[in-house]
């Protein structure tokens, strides 16, 4: 009988304070084990890059790995790099939306860094289906399109990163395909008759203005200001709120659960759900909402895939191409819009759920189609394992 083929995961991580994080790991491990089964194979995968949360539980075929450390590298005595040359096959997918320069050169040397450590290494590198660019930078420019001409794949998960990867001229194999979340699985919670329920998704990253807290990200709409007017205007309408965090990052402005106390307080009608455990049970309790707002991508993709109807408030390109591959043009461009804007498409959104719901549909069968042809092409890539 066949070994089990090792699968190295950078940048992947379950129990991951982010949600969106561990959605993507437990949706790709996942297609990746299905992948394997269609050609007779076992495998074993090592997440690595990517600190999980406390008390996290595993799948009994999934390891946490070390993180990358370059003094370690220089000595000659990675834990990591030893990962990296114990792997049949290296899967990367950036945290979903890191393979840019748009986050700052450090960030961009890490995720660079890790890439280059495989191929030297002489491992298959692929990229899952993941945001591609942009790089501002000529230089990082040219050294990501170096890479990504030796990877043996480069997968994109929307029509804006594929119209980039088109415009480089790669000799490697590219697809277009979608995020791996819609694979996530969930449970349908039974509903009960009642007021209608709305979830509302805060980002603490956009309700502080950004990493820095500077409107980092250029939005032309007031988000916290947003939150409260949706909220009371909810409230006063009989309408059964839920506070939906998704980003668990007590030392910085990305947190989303440290609003949840003052909003609670400030609004004692909402509802607070209990902390959600993983990915899964954030996607479960929003399959029992009727609409829901979202100012994270992996929470509307959580919302969308469960057939919720869902308007995100984008705040970066990744929201734009993925939801224009969906064809679901439901969303608040948080570039353009402003407030009233804002809050005017969000209750049209509402008022309309039903047209939402029924233009959800198509988008999760071309999800489904998608993500059928990713797996397909991984299970080709595995088959070329000895």
């Amino acid at each position: 009988m066949a070994r089990p083929l090792h699968i190295a995961l950078p940048w992947h991580a379950i129990g991951h304070g982010n949600l969106g994080i561990d959605a993507l790991t437990l949706s790709n491990i996942a297609i990746l084990r299905a992948a394997a089964t269609r050609i007779g194979r076992e495998v074993r995968f090592t997440t690595l890059c990517a600190a999980p949360g406390d008390g996290v539980v595993l799948p009994d075929d999934v390891t946490i790995g070390p993180m990358p450390s370059p003094r370690a590298a220089l000595t000659g005595r990675s834990p990591f790099l030893s990962v990296l040359r114990d792997a049949d096959l290296v899967v990367d997918i950036g945290e979903g939306d890191s393979w840019t320069d748009l986050y700052g050169g450090r960030r961009f040397a890490f995720h660079a860094g890790t890439k280059l450590a495989t191929l030297a290494l002489g491992k298959p590198l692929v990229l899952a289906p993941q945001t591609i660019g942009p790089f501002a930078s000529p230089w990082r420019r040219r050294l990501a399109d170096t890479i990504m001409r030796r990877a043996r794949a480069v997968y994109a998960r929307d029509t804006l990163s594929a119209g980039y990867l088109a415009g480089r001229g790669l000799a490697c194999e590219t697809g277009t395909f979608i995020d791996v979340a819609f694979r996530l699985p969930f449970a349908r919670p039974v509903r009960s008759d009642g007021a209608p329920r709305v979830g509302l998704n805060v980002s603490g990253l956009l309700y502080r203005g950004g990493y820095r807290g500077g409107n980092d990200f250029a939005l032309t709409l007031d988000y916290a200001a947003l939150t409260h007017r949706l909220i009371e205007h909810w409230l006063a309408a009989g309408v059964e709120i839920h506070l939906i965090p998704h980003v668990a990052a007590p030392a910085g402005n990305d947190d989303d659960v440290s609003l949840i106390v003052p909003l609670k307080a400030r609004y004692p009608a909402i509802v607070a759900p209990p902390r959600f455990t993983d990915a899964s049970a954030a996607k479960s309790w929003m399959a029992g909402l009727d609409f829901v707002v979202g100012g994270r991508m992996h929470a509307c993709i959580g919302a969308f895939s469960a057939g919720v109807p869902v308007v995100p408030i984008a705040y970066s390109r990744k929201f734009n191409g993925l939801f224009g591959t969906l064809g679901y043009p439901h969303f608040v461009d948080g570039r353009v819009a402003d407030t009233d804007h804002a809050f005017t498409t969000i209750l049209a959104g509402f008022a309309g759920r039903d047209a939402l719901a029924a233009a959800i549909r198509p988008g999760l069968t071309l999800a489904a189609e998608r993500l059928d042809a990713y797996e397909a092409r991984l299970a080709v890539i595995l088959g070329e394992l000895p």
